[in-house]
């Protein structure tokens, strides 16, 4: 399996995971959980989706009592860590929300993100990964300088 491509099956449990932290933060509307998930989401988008706790968790205790990954268990991995900076984004403005006293702009980011996660978790469908799919297709391609 190459580093651009990543078993689809890890995702949804990375997903089905971050929806735990999500709900935590929503039920309890702590800054500091939502700020611990918003370094994780930081570190899967801006450095490299081996950072993700929960994907290394799958593939030492899931993945091998799954059985060998089909072609159609494959995914590109630019989508997913796009998703990953999507979350970032909603994670920051519940931590800064939660933080600073304004619950409600924290509650709705952070069900904004729950939502989403537990989408991907639930029915295998990433919101991130359309909107990447999306500003793909409608970005200008590049053109060749020469």
């Amino acid at each position: 399996m190459s580093v651009t491509t990543l078993d689809n099956r890890g995702v949804r449990f990375t997903a089905a995971m971050t929806s735990v932290i999500l709900a935590i933060g929503l039920v309890t509307g702590s800054w500091r959980v939502m700020a611990a998930q918003t370094v994780l989401f930081a570190l899967c988008a801006f450095i490299g989706l081996q950072l993700n706790p929960w994907g290394t968790l799958f593939r030492k205790a899931v993945q091998p009592r799954l059985g060998p990954m089909s072609e159609a268990d494959r995914e590109d991995a630019a989508p997913v860590r796009f998703s990953q900076g999507v979350g970032f984004a909603f994670a920051l403005v519940a931590t800064v929300g939660y933080a600073a006293g304004w619950m409600t702009l924290g509650i709705v980011a952070n069900a904004f993100a729950l939502v989403a996660a537990l989408l991907n978790a639930v029915f295998g469908y990433c919101l991130g990964c359309q909107m990447y799919l999306l500003i793909r297709r409608f970005a200008p391609a590049a053109t060749d300088p020469s």
